[in-house]
């Protein structure tokens, strides 16, 4: 198998950790791209029509892409319980919450990449920091118990999202006032997939 993608991309990591914890690594050919959304490249063109990464190219059936897509097919490979069936729903919208905590910290990056110090909106940036500081209070007040369970694919999103908060946004101190999740984190950060993972 062959992983179109990035390192620096939160969803892309994400793919990688859970391929290292569930002992899949070995088997996925990682292919680095250089992409935007402006310019993708022809590699992830050819994996996906949308042009995004990641994307993993099987040779037994179709490009998968999606980040939740592929790590549901990893979990099915590895038969690892990434995706416990007791505790489903609850992984899923923890995975959810920490894939909206990753879109709305690109999109402030592409914000400002794409637009520039001139064009960018002030408002935007603002409203999407917003939605990741309520995520990140709603891990704190309701989701620590869960996070602090057996290992899920919404544990493994969730630390890439925080830590993907420290990689582009480190002058936002995400960890005032979540004393619980920021002591999470720190301890998940030093799995060994994490460490393999992080994004010079």
């Amino acid at each position: 198998m062959q992983l179109v993608m990035s390192a620096a991309s939160p969803f892309v990591r994400t793919v990688r950790v859970l391929a290292r914890e569930a002992g899949l690594a070995e088997r996925i050919e990682e292919v680095p791209v250089a992409t935007t959304p402006l310019a993708s490249a022809p590699e992830a063109l050819a994996a996906n029509p949308l042009g995004k990464i990641p994307a993993l190219v099987r040779p037994d059936g179709p490009t998968l892409y999606d980040s939740r897509v592929i790590c549901r097919y990893l979990d099915a490979q590895a038969r690892d319980g990434f995706y416990p069936k007791r505790r489903l729903w609850e992984v899923l919208t923890l995975e959810a919450t920490a894939h909206g905590v990753m879109e709305a910290a690109v999109l402030m990056i592409y914000e400002a990449r794409l637009k520039g110090e001139e064009g960018k909106s002030a408002d935007w940036i603002a409203a999407q920091w917003q939605k990741v500081a309520r995520a990140l209070d709603a891990l704190e007040g309701r989701w620590m118990s869960h996070l602090s369970g057996p290992l899920d694919v919404a544990q493994i999103a969730t630390a890439v999202a925080l830590d993907y908060l420290d990689f582009r946004h480190g002058g936002r101190d995400w960890r005032e006032g979540r004393p619980a999740l920021a002591a999470w984190h720190a301890r998940f950060a030093a799995r060994p997939a994490m460490v393999e993972t992080k994004p010079a």
